[in-house]
């Protein structure tokens, strides 16, 4: 019912490279890679060993974010376009706000006008709905 963890002092000297060592290792030990490494993850894949990629995981647990959608969220620094603020939720996903730059340090209403992803991570654009009325517990888990 549990998880056996072993730790091994094994070297494949005849094998180059980390990567390869840990292919070979997972080969003879019937094992599995868990890794965020994405060249690591190709190789092991090419060799037919199971992956579980970590930003894969973490990108599969995010909370879907529609355009649309309602939020508030705190806004934390200026954009890089003239006007722009940027928040933050939980997970890192940074939401730049249109027209939210002199609202630094105050809760605000925004709706979602697009996502997108990238291989560095996902960014939501969105526009001011205008200064958050008594609200204490941010909406999607933004930050605080």
């Amino acid at each position: 019912s549990g998880i056996s963890i072993e730790v091994l002092d094994q070297d494949f000297p005849r094998i180059k490279g980390v990567d390869a060592k840990l292919v070979a290792l997972a080969r003879e030990k019937k094992g599995k890679i868990i890794t965020n490494d994405f060249n690591l993850n190709k190789v092991a894949e090419l060799q037919g060993i199971k992956i579980l990629n970590v930003n894969e995981l973490a990108n599969a647990v995010k909370p879907i974010v529609l355009p649309g959608e309602s939020m508030t969220v705190k806004i934390i620094r200026e954009g890089k376009e003239p006007g722009q603020g940027v928040a933050y939720l939980d997970d890192g996903t940074m939401i730049v706000v249109d027209n939210a730059q002199r609202y630094q340090g105050q809760l605000v209403d925004v709706q979602v006008t697009s996502v997108l992803q990238t291989t560095a991570g996902r960014m939501i654009f969105s526009e001011m709905k205008g200064l958050a009325q008594d609200k204490k517990m941010f909406t999607l888990g933004a930050k605080s």
